[in-house]
Protein backbone atom coordinates (compact mmCIF):
# COMPACT_ATOMS: atom_id res chain seq x y z
CA UNK A 1 0.00 0.00 0.00
CA UNK A 2 0.86 3.19 -0.80
CA UNK A 3 1.62 6.00 2.29
CA UNK A 4 -0.14 9.32 0.40
CA UNK A 5 0.01 12.79 1.93
CA UNK A 6 -3.26 14.94 1.21
CA UNK A 7 -2.52 18.29 0.31
CA UNK A 8 -5.52 21.06 0.15
CA UNK A 9 -6.33 25.13 0.18
CA UNK A 10 -9.26 26.97 1.21
CA UNK A 11 -8.76 31.07 1.11
CA UNK A 12 -12.37 32.19 1.28
CA UNK A 13 -13.49 32.11 4.59
CA UNK A 14 -16.06 34.40 4.39
CA UNK A 15 -17.91 32.70 1.97
CA UNK A 16 -16.63 28.95 2.52
CA UNK A 17 -16.53 27.00 6.13
CA UNK A 18 -12.74 25.88 5.98
CA UNK A 19 -14.36 22.32 7.64
CA UNK A 20 -16.46 22.02 5.02
CA UNK A 21 -14.17 22.86 1.93
CA UNK A 22 -11.39 20.52 3.65
CA UNK A 23 -14.36 17.25 3.67
CA UNK A 24 -14.87 17.41 -0.01
CA UNK A 25 -11.21 18.09 -0.88
CA UNK A 26 -10.74 15.53 0.91
CA UNK A 27 -13.36 12.96 -0.35
CA UNK A 28 -11.73 13.72 -3.75
CA UNK A 29 -8.31 12.59 -2.67
CA UNK A 30 -9.97 9.32 -1.12
CA UNK A 31 -12.06 8.52 -4.07
CA UNK A 32 -9.01 8.30 -5.91
CA UNK A 33 -6.67 6.94 -3.89
CA UNK A 34 -8.30 4.55 -1.81
CA UNK A 35 -7.91 1.66 -4.18
CA UNK A 36 -3.74 2.42 -4.02
CA UNK A 37 -3.17 3.29 -0.97
CA UNK A 38 -3.69 5.16 2.06
CA UNK A 39 -3.86 8.62 3.51
CA UNK A 40 -1.38 9.06 6.43
CA UNK A 41 -0.92 13.02 6.92
CA UNK A 42 -2.44 15.85 5.63
CA UNK A 43 -1.62 19.77 4.86
CA UNK A 44 -4.06 22.39 4.39
CA UNK A 45 -3.65 25.90 4.00
CA UNK A 46 -6.52 28.21 5.52
CA UNK A 47 -6.21 31.40 4.63
CA UNK A 48 -3.56 31.80 1.69
CA UNK A 49 -4.51 33.49 -1.32
CA UNK A 50 -4.20 30.54 -4.23
CA UNK A 51 -1.56 33.57 -5.95
CA UNK A 52 0.96 33.12 -2.67
CA UNK A 53 3.68 30.65 -3.90
CA UNK A 54 3.63 27.37 -1.91
CA UNK A 55 7.05 28.42 -0.56
CA UNK A 56 4.83 31.39 1.55
CA UNK A 57 1.58 29.23 2.33
CA UNK A 58 2.07 28.01 5.81
CA UNK A 59 1.27 24.00 4.85
CA UNK A 60 2.48 23.73 1.69
CA UNK A 61 6.15 25.02 2.80
CA UNK A 62 5.75 22.49 5.31
CA UNK A 63 5.01 19.88 2.61
CA UNK A 64 8.11 21.00 0.28
CA UNK A 65 10.29 20.86 3.88
CA UNK A 66 8.95 17.26 4.24
CA UNK A 67 9.97 16.06 0.96
CA UNK A 68 13.41 16.22 1.13
CA UNK A 69 13.38 14.58 4.93
CA UNK A 70 14.65 10.71 4.49
CA UNK A 71 11.77 9.51 7.17
CA UNK A 72 9.11 11.62 5.50
CA UNK A 73 6.55 9.09 6.04
CA UNK A 74 4.75 9.01 2.92
CA UNK A 75 6.03 8.14 -0.92
CA UNK A 76 2.71 9.80 -3.19
CA UNK A 77 0.73 13.22 -2.30
CA UNK A 78 -2.71 13.60 -4.01
CA UNK A 79 -4.52 17.07 -4.98
CA UNK A 80 -7.78 17.73 -3.44
CA UNK A 81 -8.27 20.56 -5.96
CA UNK A 82 -5.89 21.65 -9.16
CA UNK A 83 -7.64 24.91 -9.15
CA UNK A 84 -6.99 25.95 -5.25
CA UNK A 85 -3.53 24.13 -5.37
CA UNK A 86 -1.96 26.14 -8.61
CA UNK A 87 -2.17 29.37 -9.73
CA UNK A 88 -0.38 30.41 -13.39
CA UNK A 89 3.39 28.53 -13.12
CA UNK A 90 2.90 27.30 -10.22
CA UNK A 91 2.81 23.58 -11.50
CA UNK A 92 5.96 23.94 -13.41
CA UNK A 93 7.91 25.73 -10.47
CA UNK A 94 6.65 22.92 -7.80
CA UNK A 95 6.26 19.49 -9.46
CA UNK A 96 10.16 19.35 -10.29
CA UNK A 97 10.94 18.99 -6.53
CA UNK A 98 8.51 16.45 -6.07
CA UNK A 99 10.25 14.56 -8.90
CA UNK A 100 13.72 15.45 -7.84
CA UNK A 101 12.26 13.67 -4.21
CA UNK A 102 10.98 10.70 -6.02
CA UNK A 103 7.48 11.78 -4.67
CA UNK A 104 4.73 11.21 -7.04
CA UNK A 105 1.78 13.71 -7.48
CA UNK A 106 -1.96 12.31 -8.12
CA UNK A 107 -4.71 14.41 -8.91
CA UNK A 108 -8.25 13.86 -9.50
CA UNK A 109 -8.52 15.23 -13.38
CA UNK A 110 -5.52 13.16 -14.73
CA UNK A 111 -7.01 10.27 -13.24
CA UNK A 112 -4.23 9.02 -11.06
CA UNK A 113 -0.10 10.00 -10.28
CA UNK A 114 1.16 12.51 -12.43
CA UNK A 115 3.48 11.00 -15.48
CA UNK A 116 6.51 13.45 -15.65
CA UNK A 117 7.33 12.22 -18.82
CA UNK A 118 4.01 12.84 -20.73
CA UNK A 119 3.47 15.78 -22.18
CA UNK A 120 -0.02 15.28 -22.62
CA UNK A 121 -0.36 15.87 -18.13
CA UNK A 122 1.66 18.70 -18.06
CA UNK A 123 -0.68 20.47 -20.73
CA UNK A 124 -3.42 19.58 -18.37
CA UNK A 125 -1.90 21.12 -15.04
CA UNK A 126 -0.43 23.73 -17.59
CA UNK A 127 -4.13 24.58 -18.49
CA UNK A 128 -5.64 24.38 -14.99
CA UNK A 129 -3.13 26.86 -13.54
CA UNK A 130 -3.76 29.38 -16.46
CA UNK A 131 -7.53 28.75 -16.04
CA UNK A 132 -7.23 29.34 -11.47
CA UNK A 133 -5.45 32.66 -12.67
CA UNK A 134 -8.15 33.87 -14.99
CA UNK A 135 -11.11 32.85 -12.39
CA UNK A 136 -9.34 34.95 -10.05
CA UNK A 137 -9.11 38.09 -12.23
CA UNK A 138 -12.42 37.42 -13.34
CA UNK A 139 -14.02 37.45 -9.94
CA UNK A 140 -11.81 40.63 -8.85
CA UNK A 141 -13.25 42.54 -12.09
CA UNK A 142 -17.05 41.10 -12.00
CA UNK A 143 -16.71 42.02 -7.92
CA UNK A 144 -14.82 45.92 -8.48
CA UNK A 145 -17.62 46.51 -10.98
CA UNK A 146 -20.59 45.54 -9.19
CA UNK A 147 -19.01 47.57 -5.96
CA UNK A 148 -18.78 50.43 -7.97
CA UNK A 149 -22.17 50.46 -9.76
CA UNK A 150 -23.74 49.61 -6.29
CA UNK A 151 -21.87 52.64 -4.53
CA UNK A 152 -22.76 55.23 -7.31
CA UNK A 153 -26.18 54.37 -8.09
CA UNK A 154 -27.12 52.74 -4.60
CA UNK A 155 -24.72 54.40 -2.39
CA UNK A 156 -24.81 51.21 -0.60
CA UNK A 157 -22.60 50.81 2.44
CA UNK A 158 -20.23 48.24 1.19
CA UNK A 159 -18.86 47.05 4.32
CA UNK A 160 -15.24 47.93 6.21
CA UNK A 161 -15.25 49.98 9.44
CA UNK A 162 -17.47 53.00 9.45
CA UNK A 163 -15.15 56.29 10.10
CA UNK A 164 -15.13 57.59 13.36
CA UNK A 165 -18.26 59.51 14.65
CA UNK A 166 -20.62 56.72 13.07
CA UNK A 167 -21.56 53.75 13.93
CA UNK A 168 -23.33 50.39 11.96
CA UNK A 169 -27.21 50.08 11.51
CA UNK A 170 -29.52 48.07 10.06
CA UNK A 171 -31.21 49.05 6.63
CA UNK A 172 -33.59 46.12 6.03
CA UNK A 173 -33.49 43.27 4.60
CA UNK A 174 -30.64 42.32 1.55
CA UNK A 175 -32.18 42.37 -2.14
CA UNK A 176 -30.58 39.09 -3.65
CA UNK A 177 -33.51 37.30 -2.46
CA UNK A 178 -31.44 33.81 -1.72
CA UNK A 179 -28.94 36.17 0.40
CA UNK A 180 -31.81 37.66 2.39
CA UNK A 181 -33.38 33.97 2.74
CA UNK A 182 -30.57 33.51 4.38
CA UNK A 183 -30.90 36.38 7.21
CA UNK A 184 -28.04 38.88 5.39
CA UNK A 185 -29.15 42.69 5.81
CA UNK A 186 -28.39 46.24 4.30
CA UNK A 187 -26.72 48.35 6.48
CA UNK A 188 -26.06 51.99 6.78
CA UNK A 189 -23.93 54.71 8.77
CA UNK A 190 -25.35 56.44 11.55
CA UNK A 191 -24.30 59.01 13.36
CA UNK A 192 -22.87 58.19 16.75
CA UNK A 193 -24.04 60.07 19.46
CA UNK A 194 -20.91 60.04 21.92
CA UNK A 195 -18.10 60.36 18.86
CA UNK A 196 -20.39 62.31 16.43
CA UNK A 197 -20.18 65.70 17.94
CA UNK A 198 -16.22 65.42 18.09
CA UNK A 199 -16.08 65.22 14.56
CA UNK A 200 -18.22 68.34 14.06
CA UNK A 201 -15.92 70.48 16.62
CA UNK A 202 -12.88 69.10 14.55
CA UNK A 203 -14.30 70.36 11.48
CA UNK A 204 -15.71 73.81 13.15
CA UNK A 205 -12.16 74.56 15.11
CA UNK A 206 -9.90 73.47 11.96
CA UNK A 207 -12.17 76.10 9.76
CA UNK A 208 -12.13 79.14 12.62
CA UNK A 209 -7.99 78.73 11.80
CA UNK A 210 -6.71 76.39 14.60
CA UNK A 211 -3.78 73.92 13.73
CA UNK A 212 -3.78 70.36 13.97
CA UNK A 213 -1.49 70.33 17.42
CA UNK A 214 -3.63 73.04 18.67
CA UNK A 215 -7.19 71.03 17.78
CA UNK A 216 -5.04 67.61 19.30
CA UNK A 217 -4.15 69.62 22.39
CA UNK A 218 -7.55 70.99 23.12
CA UNK A 219 -9.40 67.68 22.98
CA UNK A 220 -6.77 65.60 25.11
CA UNK A 221 -6.69 68.01 27.90
CA UNK A 222 -10.94 67.74 27.53
CA UNK A 223 -10.76 64.32 28.07
CA UNK A 224 -11.97 63.33 25.08
CA UNK A 225 -10.29 59.90 23.68
CA UNK A 226 -9.17 59.73 20.61
CA UNK A 227 -10.49 57.02 18.02
CA UNK A 228 -7.88 54.30 18.94
CA UNK A 229 -8.86 54.86 22.75
CA UNK A 230 -12.72 55.17 22.12
CA UNK A 231 -12.68 51.61 20.26
CA UNK A 232 -9.54 49.76 21.53
CA UNK A 233 -10.52 46.22 20.62
CA UNK A 234 -10.81 47.62 16.86
CA UNK A 235 -7.06 49.55 17.81
CA UNK A 236 -4.93 47.09 19.89
CA UNK A 237 -1.74 47.85 17.54
CA UNK A 238 -2.14 51.38 18.81
CA UNK A 239 -1.50 53.05 22.58
CA UNK A 240 -4.47 55.50 22.27
CA UNK A 241 -2.81 57.82 24.68
CA UNK A 242 -3.60 61.04 23.29
CA UNK A 243 -5.21 62.26 19.88
CA UNK A 244 -2.58 62.67 17.42
CA UNK A 245 -2.18 64.86 13.92
CA UNK A 246 -2.42 61.96 11.50
CA UNK A 247 -5.99 61.18 13.33
CA UNK A 248 -6.92 64.84 12.63
CA UNK A 249 -6.06 64.78 9.31
CA UNK A 250 -8.04 61.27 8.35
CA UNK A 251 -11.27 63.07 9.91
CA UNK A 252 -10.49 66.09 7.95
CA UNK A 253 -9.91 64.85 4.45
CA UNK A 254 -13.08 62.01 4.59
CA UNK A 255 -15.63 63.10 2.02
CA UNK A 256 -18.43 60.76 3.79
CA UNK A 257 -18.72 63.23 6.55
CA UNK A 258 -20.29 65.07 4.10
CA UNK A 259 -23.31 62.46 3.96
CA UNK A 260 -22.37 60.55 0.59
CA UNK A 261 -20.76 57.05 0.01
CA UNK A 262 -17.59 57.09 -1.31
CA UNK A 263 -15.24 54.38 -2.39
CA UNK A 264 -12.36 53.43 -4.05
CA UNK A 265 -10.32 55.63 -2.15
CA UNK A 266 -7.93 53.08 -2.33
CA UNK A 267 -6.60 50.21 -3.77
CA UNK A 268 -4.97 46.71 -3.40
CA UNK A 269 -1.68 46.56 -5.62
CA UNK A 270 0.33 43.40 -6.19
CA UNK A 271 3.89 43.92 -5.88
CA UNK A 272 6.66 41.59 -6.83
CA UNK A 273 8.86 40.30 -3.75
CA UNK A 274 11.76 40.98 -5.80
CA UNK A 275 12.20 41.49 -9.66
CA UNK A 276 14.76 39.30 -10.09
CA UNK A 277 13.26 36.15 -8.61
CA UNK A 278 9.43 36.38 -10.41
CA UNK A 279 8.86 33.06 -8.90
CA UNK A 280 8.77 34.55 -5.03
CA UNK A 281 5.53 36.14 -6.11
CA UNK A 282 3.59 39.15 -5.18
CA UNK A 283 2.29 40.48 -1.56
CA UNK A 284 -0.06 43.11 -1.51
CA UNK A 285 0.23 46.88 -0.82
CA UNK A 286 -2.61 49.31 0.32
CA UNK A 287 -2.18 52.47 -1.58
CA UNK A 288 -3.98 56.06 -2.23
CA UNK A 289 -5.77 57.03 -4.99
CA UNK A 290 -6.29 59.67 -7.00
CA UNK A 291 -9.39 61.73 -5.23
CA UNK A 292 -10.30 62.21 -9.36
CA UNK A 293 -10.81 58.37 -9.55
CA UNK A 294 -12.79 58.14 -6.21
CA UNK A 295 -16.27 57.17 -6.62
CA UNK A 296 -18.98 59.32 -5.00
CA UNK A 297 -22.88 58.55 -4.44
CA UNK A 298 -25.41 60.26 -6.62
CA UNK A 299 -26.87 61.77 -3.70
CA UNK A 300 -27.08 62.28 0.19
CA UNK A 301 -27.50 58.87 2.01
CA UNK A 302 -26.90 58.91 5.47
CA UNK A 303 -26.73 62.03 7.80
CA UNK A 304 -24.48 64.04 7.61
CA UNK A 305 -22.10 65.86 10.49
CA UNK A 306 -20.55 68.56 8.38
CA UNK A 307 -22.16 70.27 5.75
CA UNK A 308 -20.52 70.90 2.16
CA UNK A 309 -19.42 74.56 2.53
CA UNK A 310 -17.67 73.69 5.69
CA UNK A 311 -16.29 70.56 4.34
CA UNK A 312 -14.53 72.59 1.13
CA UNK A 313 -13.65 75.32 3.21
CA UNK A 314 -11.73 72.98 5.39
CA UNK A 315 -10.30 71.33 2.08
CA UNK A 316 -9.01 74.58 0.74
CA UNK A 317 -7.36 75.20 3.77
CA UNK A 318 -5.59 72.03 3.99
CA UNK A 319 -4.64 72.65 0.13
CA UNK A 320 -3.13 75.87 0.93
CA UNK A 321 -1.28 74.43 3.60
CA UNK A 322 0.69 71.63 1.35
CA UNK A 323 1.50 74.43 -0.67
CA UNK A 324 4.35 77.04 -0.55
CA UNK A 325 4.21 80.33 -1.97
CA UNK A 326 6.35 79.49 -5.11
CA UNK A 327 3.49 76.43 -6.13
CA UNK A 328 3.53 72.78 -5.44
CA UNK A 329 6.16 70.96 -2.89
CA UNK A 330 7.92 68.72 -5.71
CA UNK A 331 8.86 65.48 -4.13
CA UNK A 332 12.20 64.75 -3.30
CA UNK A 333 14.50 62.78 -5.47
CA UNK A 334 17.69 62.08 -3.55
CA UNK A 335 17.35 58.65 -1.94
CA UNK A 336 20.45 58.84 1.04
CA UNK A 337 21.75 55.61 2.43
CA UNK A 338 20.74 54.88 5.38
CA UNK A 339 22.47 51.49 6.32
CA UNK A 340 19.78 51.09 9.65
CA UNK A 341 17.02 52.01 7.54
CA UNK A 342 14.07 49.65 9.19
CA UNK A 343 16.46 48.15 11.92
CA UNK A 344 16.47 50.98 14.95
CA UNK A 345 13.56 51.33 17.27
CA UNK A 346 13.52 54.24 20.35
CA UNK A 347 13.84 52.85 23.69
CA UNK A 348 11.55 54.72 25.43
CA UNK A 349 8.22 53.98 23.24
CA UNK A 350 9.35 51.10 20.91
CA UNK A 351 8.64 52.53 17.96
CA UNK A 352 10.54 52.57 14.76
CA UNK A 353 12.84 55.65 14.35
CA UNK A 354 12.84 57.51 10.98
CA UNK A 355 15.89 58.16 9.26
CA UNK A 356 16.83 62.07 9.05
CA UNK A 357 19.68 63.29 6.58
CA UNK A 358 21.50 66.48 8.49
CA UNK A 359 24.33 68.46 8.14
CA UNK A 360 25.11 65.98 5.15
CA UNK A 361 25.42 63.02 8.13
CA UNK A 362 22.63 60.21 8.81
CA UNK A 363 20.59 60.58 11.85
CA UNK A 364 17.99 58.33 13.21
CA UNK A 365 14.85 60.25 15.15
CA UNK A 366 12.27 59.59 17.00
CA UNK A 367 9.68 62.41 16.98
CA UNK A 368 6.82 60.67 18.74
CA UNK A 369 5.50 63.63 21.37
CA UNK A 370 5.41 65.46 17.67
CA UNK A 371 2.33 63.36 16.34
CA UNK A 372 0.68 63.07 19.72
CA UNK A 373 -0.68 66.19 22.28
CA UNK A 374 0.73 66.39 25.29
CA UNK A 375 -2.00 67.67 27.40
CA UNK A 376 -1.64 63.66 29.32
CA UNK A 377 1.80 64.58 30.17
CA UNK A 378 3.42 61.68 27.63
CA UNK A 379 6.92 61.05 29.24
CA UNK A 380 8.70 61.45 26.35
CA UNK A 381 11.36 63.88 24.93
CA UNK A 382 10.71 66.17 21.97
CA UNK A 383 12.59 64.59 19.89
CA UNK A 384 15.39 62.10 19.97
CA UNK A 385 18.10 61.80 17.53
CA UNK A 386 21.01 59.41 17.36
CA UNK A 387 24.19 59.53 14.72
CA UNK A 388 24.23 56.87 12.65
CA UNK A 389 28.45 57.09 12.21
CA UNK A 390 28.04 56.75 16.30
CA UNK A 391 26.93 53.05 15.94
CA UNK A 392 28.01 51.33 12.68
CA UNK A 393 31.40 51.01 13.55
CA UNK A 394 30.95 49.69 16.88
CA UNK A 395 28.63 46.92 15.53
CA UNK A 396 30.41 46.00 12.58
CA UNK A 397 33.46 45.19 15.21
CA UNK A 398 30.69 43.23 17.42
CA UNK A 399 30.06 41.47 14.09
CA UNK A 400 33.42 40.54 13.18
CA UNK A 401 34.38 39.19 16.44
CA UNK A 402 31.46 36.51 16.95
CA UNK A 403 32.21 35.57 13.58
CA UNK A 404 36.01 35.22 14.06
CA UNK A 405 36.91 31.79 14.07
CA UNK A 406 38.41 31.81 17.91
CA UNK A 407 34.69 32.82 18.68
CA UNK A 408 32.87 30.74 16.35
CA UNK A 409 32.78 27.69 18.87
CA UNK A 410 31.01 29.72 21.51
CA UNK A 411 28.60 31.56 18.77
CA UNK A 412 27.38 27.83 17.79
CA UNK A 413 26.93 26.60 21.33
CA UNK A 414 25.18 30.13 22.18
CA UNK A 415 22.98 29.41 18.65
CA UNK A 416 22.46 26.04 20.55
CA UNK A 417 21.66 26.25 23.42
CA UNK A 418 19.08 29.03 22.21
CA UNK A 419 17.16 26.50 20.04
CA UNK A 420 17.83 23.55 23.17
CA UNK A 421 15.80 26.25 25.40
CA UNK A 422 12.98 27.44 23.36
CA UNK A 423 12.46 24.73 20.95
CA UNK A 424 10.20 22.48 22.61
CA UNK A 425 9.26 25.14 25.06
CA UNK A 426 7.99 26.72 22.14
CA UNK A 427 6.47 24.00 20.48
CA UNK A 428 4.60 22.93 23.82
CA UNK A 429 3.19 26.32 24.08
CA UNK A 430 1.96 26.13 20.86
CA UNK A 431 -0.33 23.13 21.07
CA UNK A 432 -1.69 24.54 24.65
CA UNK A 433 -2.26 27.73 23.10
CA UNK A 434 -4.30 25.87 20.77
CA UNK A 435 -5.90 24.00 22.84
CA UNK A 436 -7.34 26.95 24.60
CA UNK A 437 -8.39 28.87 21.70
CA UNK A 438 -10.50 25.97 20.64
CA UNK A 439 -11.40 25.63 24.53
CA UNK A 440 -12.45 29.56 24.45
CA UNK A 441 -14.29 28.91 20.65
CA UNK A 442 -16.83 26.20 22.09
CA UNK A 443 -17.16 28.76 25.16
CA UNK A 444 -17.83 31.49 22.59
CA UNK A 445 -20.61 29.62 20.26
CA UNK A 446 -22.41 28.64 23.48
CA UNK A 447 -22.48 32.54 24.60
CA UNK A 448 -23.50 33.48 21.08
CA UNK A 449 -26.53 30.58 21.09
CA UNK A 450 -27.69 31.66 24.60
CA UNK A 451 -27.92 35.58 23.42
CA UNK A 452 -29.92 34.25 19.98
CA UNK A 453 -32.43 32.38 22.15
CA UNK A 454 -32.58 35.85 24.42
CA UNK A 455 -33.44 38.03 21.50
CA UNK A 456 -30.24 39.40 20.21
CA UNK A 457 -29.96 40.18 16.01
CA UNK A 458 -29.85 36.95 14.39
CA UNK A 459 -27.74 38.88 12.00
CA UNK A 460 -24.93 39.84 14.37
CA UNK A 461 -24.94 36.22 15.97
CA UNK A 462 -24.42 34.63 12.85
CA UNK A 463 -21.71 37.25 12.02
CA UNK A 464 -19.94 36.20 15.70
CA UNK A 465 -20.56 32.87 14.67
CA UNK A 466 -18.72 32.51 11.55
CA UNK A 467 -16.07 34.04 12.67
CA UNK A 468 -15.54 31.65 15.58
CA UNK A 469 -16.38 28.54 13.41
CA UNK A 470 -13.51 30.35 11.08
CA UNK A 471 -10.90 30.42 13.75
CA UNK A 472 -11.70 27.08 15.63
CA UNK A 473 -11.28 25.89 12.02
CA UNK A 474 -7.78 26.85 11.27
CA UNK A 475 -6.60 26.18 15.07
CA UNK A 476 -8.10 22.36 14.52
CA UNK A 477 -5.94 22.42 11.33
CA UNK A 478 -2.89 23.28 13.06
CA UNK A 479 -3.58 20.60 15.50
CA UNK A 480 -3.69 18.06 12.67
CA UNK A 481 -0.21 19.09 11.50
CA UNK A 482 2.06 19.52 14.82
CA UNK A 483 4.56 17.53 13.70
CA UNK A 484 6.34 19.76 10.76
CA UNK A 485 8.22 21.89 13.62
CA UNK A 486 11.53 19.97 13.85
CA UNK A 487 15.08 21.63 15.85
CA UNK A 488 17.98 22.71 13.63
CA UNK A 489 20.41 20.27 13.19
CA UNK A 490 24.31 20.94 14.51
CA UNK A 491 25.20 20.79 11.04
CA UNK A 492 22.62 23.30 9.52
CA UNK A 493 23.47 25.50 12.74
CA UNK A 494 27.17 25.36 11.49
CA UNK A 495 26.43 26.61 7.76
CA UNK A 496 23.93 28.96 9.16
CA UNK A 497 26.91 30.72 11.21
CA UNK A 498 29.29 29.92 8.19
CA UNK A 499 26.84 31.83 5.65
CA UNK A 500 26.72 34.26 8.58
CA UNK A 501 30.56 34.60 8.43
CA UNK A 502 30.98 35.06 4.70
CA UNK A 503 28.67 37.81 4.90
CA UNK A 504 30.13 39.50 7.83
CA UNK A 505 33.63 39.55 6.04
CA UNK A 506 32.68 41.65 3.79
CA UNK A 507 30.77 44.30 5.75
CA UNK A 508 34.28 46.82 6.00
CA UNK A 509 34.64 46.67 2.21
CA UNK A 510 30.81 47.13 1.35
CA UNK A 511 29.25 50.61 0.53
CA UNK A 512 27.28 52.18 2.61
CA UNK A 513 24.25 51.53 0.06
CA UNK A 514 24.64 47.68 0.22
CA UNK A 515 25.12 47.69 3.54
CA UNK A 516 21.21 47.86 4.85
CA UNK A 517 20.58 44.33 2.82
CA UNK A 518 23.19 42.63 4.66
CA UNK A 519 22.08 43.85 8.15
CA UNK A 520 18.89 42.54 7.27
CA UNK A 521 20.29 39.33 6.49
CA UNK A 522 21.89 39.05 9.28
CA UNK A 523 18.21 40.07 10.87
CA UNK A 524 19.55 42.46 13.09
CA UNK A 525 17.36 44.65 15.58
CA UNK A 526 18.45 47.82 17.50
CA UNK A 527 16.98 49.32 20.40
CA UNK A 528 18.52 52.92 21.01
CA UNK A 529 18.07 53.61 24.89
CA UNK A 530 18.94 57.31 25.23
CA UNK A 531 19.18 57.69 28.95
CA UNK A 532 22.17 55.11 28.92
CA UNK A 533 23.27 56.18 25.79
CA UNK A 534 23.65 53.25 24.43
CA UNK A 535 22.15 50.27 21.43
CA UNK A 536 21.05 46.86 22.10
CA UNK A 537 21.54 44.91 19.02
CA UNK A 538 20.30 41.55 18.30
CA UNK A 539 21.11 39.32 15.65
CA UNK A 540 18.40 36.76 14.74
CA UNK A 541 20.21 35.44 11.02
CA UNK A 542 17.46 34.51 8.30
CA UNK A 543 16.84 31.06 7.32
CA UNK A 544 17.47 32.24 3.76
CA UNK A 545 21.59 31.99 4.34
CA UNK A 546 21.88 28.46 4.83
CA UNK A 547 17.82 27.22 3.40
CA UNK A 548 18.71 28.20 -0.19
CA UNK A 549 16.72 25.38 -1.58
CA UNK A 550 13.28 25.34 0.27
CA UNK A 551 12.77 27.93 2.25
CA UNK A 552 9.54 27.11 5.39
CA UNK A 553 6.66 28.64 5.32
CA UNK A 554 6.48 28.58 8.69
CA UNK A 555 7.36 30.63 11.87
CA UNK A 556 10.73 28.74 13.03
CA UNK A 557 12.23 29.68 16.38
CA UNK A 558 16.11 30.51 14.90
CA UNK A 559 17.98 31.55 17.77
CA UNK A 560 18.78 35.32 19.21
CA UNK A 561 21.95 36.92 20.47
CA UNK A 562 21.58 40.45 21.81
CA UNK A 563 24.45 42.59 23.25
CA UNK A 564 24.58 46.41 24.06
CA UNK A 565 26.80 48.52 21.89
CA UNK A 566 28.08 51.15 24.05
Amino acid sequence: MIRIAFYGRVSTEDQQDPESSRAWQLARAHALTDAHGEIVTEYFDIGHSRSIPWKRRTQAALLLTALREPGRGFDAVVIGEPHRAFYGNQYSLVHPVFEHYGVVLWVPEVGGPIDPASEAHDLIMSVFGGMSKGERNRIKIRVRTAMAAQAKTEGRFLGGRPPYGYHIADAGPHPNPAKAADGKRLHVLEPDPVTSPVVARIFREYAAGKGLYAIAEGLTGDGVLSPSAHDPARNPHRTGIAWSKPALRAILTNPRYTGRQVWNRQRKDEVLLDVEDVALGYETRMRWNDPDVWIYSAGVVHQALVDDDTFAQVQARYAAKKLDPSGPREPKRTRHPYQLRGRMRCGICQRRMQGSWNNGKAHYRCVYPDQYALANHVKHPRSVYVREELIVPHLDRWLARAFTPPQLPDTIAALTAAQNDGTDLGRDADLAQARRTIIDCDAKLERYRLALEAGTDPTLVARWTAKVNTERAATQARLRTTTGRRRMTALEISDMVAAAGDIVAVIADTDASDKAEIYTQLGLELTYEPGDNRVIAEAKPLPIMYEGECPRGDSNHYPTAGHPLR
